[in-house]
């Protein structure tokens, strides 16, 4: 890659803008076949954290419903252990003031018992439930997954074959862009970021700004094709070149990115 040279003249600035225009045009091409790709892998993985989030919350509760029935199983044994001893220990009552209150001791475990088995009835049919809940979070976390992994391998595909020519597409944008006064290429990288097709540079074609059916004035069309300021289209803010300095600008540009991409598949 030869050496940055500043550009000094009106025509050499445009020369210098058009050049960077078709390099990052080309690095637009390049990322535009990837599509939404990258965006749907992010969304993908957005929806997986989401989703893994969600069944982290459902098994807490399939957990905290398992706990709550073992919790009242050790009550239901508790209270039959106390029943047992309430009942051995009326065999050896001094009076009927001792049997019933005993008696009443056993017959509140019984309750607690009954109480309790309610509650597991009732534990059991939400664990029924938070557990479908679960599950059903599995199987979309499961699709979900395959269909990352799906997008994954078909991006990880489309950057293999593009990535290389990218990066030296890249490179070759970065070394141009050094020769660029910081201003204008601070305007040009503005122009070029507000429009939807990137660009920022266009030439004259059928006396309007490329892809724009507005006229442009005689006078003005004969000062562009001057190249002796920089001038920007009124209607689509773009700056304008004339038609010949385009073409020429295009099959230089085309031998030097067949060169520059020629070393990284050498």
């Amino acid at each position: 890659m030869a050496k940055t040279t500043k550009v000094t003249t009106a025509e050499d600035k445009l020369r210098a803008l058009f050049d960077l225009q078709i390099i990052d045009s080309r690095i637009d091409r390049i990322r535009i076949l990837r599509g939404e790709l990258p965006l749907e892998v992010q969304d993908a993985e957005d929806q997986i954290e989401g989703l893994r989030t969600r069944l982290e919350k459902a098994q807490g509760d399939v957990d905290y419903v398992k706990q709550s029935i073992t919790a009242y199983q050790n009550e239901i044994e508790e209270s039959k252990s106390l029943i047992a001893k309430y009942t051995e220990q009326q065999n050896n009552v001094r009076n009927n003031r001792e049997f019933e209150s005993l008696n009443k001791e056993i017959e509140y475990q019984t309750l607690e018992i009954e109480l309790c088995e309610k509650r597991i009835r009732e534990n059991k049919a939400k664990l029924e439930d938070v557990e479908a809940k679960a599950q059903e979070i599995v199987e979309v976390l499961q699709l979900k997954e395959e269909d990352l992994a799906s997008k994954r391998s078909e991006l990880e595909a489309i950057i293999a074959e593009t990535q290389a020519e990218e990066d030296a597409l890249a490179k070759l944008s970065d070394h141009l862009a050094e020769g660029i006064d910081s201003r204008l290429l601070a305007s040009y990288r503005r122009i070029r970021g507000a429009a939807k097709n990137g660009l920022a540079i266009v030439p004259v074609e059928r006396d309007a700004s490329a892809g724009s059916y507005i006229k442009i004035p005689p006078q003005r069309i004969i000062d562009i094709a001057q190249r002796k300021r920089i001038i920007v289209d009124e209607h689509s803010g773009r700056i304008l070149v004339d038609h010949e300095l385009a073409t020429e600008e295009r099959e230089r540009m085309a031998a030097v990115i067949d060169k520059e991409l020629a070393k990284v598949t050498a």
